[in-house]
């Protein structure tokens, strides 16, 4: 796993840099997805969190979910299209899960992803994903995350 200024990237994920969100694919077929560590770190601590309902469509680079803390209200972007298939329910009663575990039960939505290799060709992993977070950190004067 990469640490970029504290903040952990699993190296078994793809990311969307640009978007401050990852993915992962499951042995079915489907993907999970949910903002990184970063992003969560950036919007302090997140006191609302709401999915797209099941059977919703996302396109690309739009809103699965809309997260709120208490010093931002945003969209939390896909990084493919797909329906939505699950969504963390959990997440409704305690959306600072985000925070402590963004990579584990802090995720967001499940989608059934409508082309795969097309989307994932623009995320990056591993070392690359490092690299490029630690250049947005570094550009943006991201001080670190906090443990």
């Amino acid at each position: 796993m990469a640490s970029v200024k504290g903040c952990n990237f699993p190296d078994d994920l793809y990311y969307n840099v640009g978007n401050n969100v990852w993915v992962r694919r499951e042995a079915d077929g489907s993907v999970v997805i949910g903002m990184t560590a970063y992003a969560a770190a950036l919007a302090g601590r997140i006191v609302s969190c709401t999915p797209k309902k099941v059977g919703r469509s996302i396109e690309l680079n739009k809103s699965a979910v809309t997260v709120e803390s208490g010093k931002w209200v945003g969209p939390v972007k896909s990084p493919v299209a797909g329906e939505v298939v699950a969504v963390n329910n959990a997440l409704a009663s305690a959306p600072a899960t985000i925070n402590s575990d963004p990579y584990g039960s802090g995720w967001m939505v499940r989608l059934k992803p409508g082309n795969w290799d097309a989307d994932s060709a623009a995320l990056v992993t591993g070392t690359a994903a490092a690299s490029a977070f630690e250049a947005k950190m570094t550009a943006e004067g991201f001080a670190g995350c906090q443990s």
